[in-house]
């Protein structure tokens, strides 16, 4: 009797479980896919494999050498182009540098969205692309406006048009965000909401990854172009000598996810990396144009690069710890403090900026491709040279505004010329019994 109530107990539990299993999956399905359906379809969507896009005459050139020597003279050609390339836009001043800091976000920015449109093209997501493409649009609008008000305060005061939208600059922004976000609402399919959710979120993180970064680029640029260069540099510097180290001397494993990165490139590239930028930073040390900020000069309505160089660029002499004294015997060195800073910043883009190419590579083996686009033989897409940079960039912004970074006389001088009289006045009255309680001002030094 027992037995038999038992059993039945256990079968009606059973029946139970299995309608409110169904139950749960038939709801999943009405608001979209399954998890594991989504999943399995989405491996069914693989992406084209990539073609051998090495230049023809190369191809001819290298013909007779082995797989693994062919692509390191590819890559190291490439490399050199790179760098040739980096050298001209470096002497076209800064607007070209943030021409190109622009046209390479565009670019890293169209490559992450392609890989998303590829792997759920099948499911004929409406708008997909289109409010992508949108938001990047809201994003640099909000981005860049910020950077001509902070930048270019007198040029947009003296302009009217520019005055205004300046004004309602934020309230601009939000507005063509919520336009954006009330089109995403109204293109929710009901078969497709969880995945048309992911998409939106894949968008948003793509604009903080590559948008937020890239405009930390052009913010440090403005610091003086030394900030720019060196981290940059760094980070190229690291690269190249991890693979040479690596491709030579490297036989022990550094990660999983990059089963080609080796310990021996990894520290190799970090003593490369930390030499080389004391003495890039040594060299650029030494010219106005490279450590003076970037400024916008309004009677020539051009950038400026020229300034009284700070403390931070003027050599000065360090003594050196008694341990190392017995080794190279030396005393004293002179240098200059930002070779201090630089290793800082070398140290960062060798040990941590690295970090930022295993997550790409984590991100590439999600989708099984071997690189975000065929954009550079050898090399891969602009986001595959890019991916340690964007790292690099938002630590050296807030570096700068941590250790370097001071209050702008300028900018408050421009803030305070647009000011109302009586406001200008109350300001001056409140500075002037300041200074003067300080003993910095006396009643000679007023009448005179």
């Amino acid at each position: 009797m027992h037995e038999t109530s038992a059993r039945a107990w256990c079968t009606g539990k059973t029946q139970r479980n299995r309608v409110e299993r169904e139950e749960s999956e038939s709801e999943a399905k009405v608001d979209g896919e399954t998890a594991s359906d989504s999943e399995s379809r989405v491996e069914a969507v693989s992406l084209p494999p990539s073609a051998d896009d090495t230049p023809e005459v190369l191809n001819r050139a290298l013909s007779s050498l082995s797989s693994r020597w062919k692509n390191w003279w590819v890559r190291g050609i490439l490399t050199l182009a790179m760098i040739a390339f980096f050298f001209i836009i470096i002497y076209l001043g800064p607007m070209v540098l943030m021409m190109i800091v622009m046209c390479v976000q565009i670019k890293c920015f169209h490559e992450i969205i392609t890989i998303g449109y590829n792997v759920y093209h099948s499911y004929d997501l409406p708008w997909f692309r289109t409010l992508s493409w949108y938001f990047l649009l809201c994003v640099n609008y909000f981005f860049y406006g910020e950077t001509v008000t902070d930048y270019f305060f007198t040029l947009v005061q003296r302009e009217e048009p520019l005055r205004i939208l300046s004004k309602y600059h934020r309230f601009i922004s939000f507005t063509l965000y919520l336009t954006g976000f009330c089109m995403f609402v109204l293109s929710l399919v009901k078969k497709h909401y969880r995945l048309q959710f992911y998409m939106f979120g894949w968008t948003h993180v793509t604009l903080l990854i590559v948008v937020t970064q890239s405009h930390l680029v052009i913010h440090n640029l403005f610091e003086g172009m030394i900030w720019f260069i060196v981290p940059i540099s760094c980070v190229i510097c690291n690269d190249i000598m991890a693979y040479m180290f690596g491709f030579f001397f490297g036989r022990t494993p550094l990660i999983k996810l990059s089963p080609k990165k080796t310990w021996e490139g990894f520290i190799g590239g970090f003593f490369a990396t930390v030499v080389f930028g004391l003495l890039l930073s040594y060299v650029m040390s030494g010219y106005r144009c490279f450590v003076c900020p970037v400024e916008y000069n309004n009677d020539t309505n051009s950038f400026t690069v020229d300034c009284e160089p700070s403390g931070l660029f003027r050599l000065q002499e360090y003594n050196i710890p008694g341990v190392i004294q017995s080794i190279i015997g030396w005393k004293t060195v002179r240098m200059y403090p930002f070779q201090i800073h630089s290793i800082a910043l070398s140290t960062f883009a060798s040990l941590i900026g690295p970090f930022g190419g295993f997550f790409a590579s984590g991100f590439k083996r999600a989708f099984k491709i071997k690189d975000f686009a065929n954009t550079i033989p050898g090399h891969g897409g602009i986001m595959d040279r890019f991916d340690c940079q964007y790292l690099m960039a938002t630590f050296v912004n807030v570096y700068i505004a941590s250790f370097i970074r001071g209050p702008n006389p300028s900018k408050l001088v421009q803030q305070f010329l647009t000011l109302r009289p009586d406001q200008q006045l109350h300001i001056f009255n409140t500075l002037k019994s300041h200074l003067t309680d300080k003993g910095m001002l006396t009643a000679a030094t007023e009448d005179k």
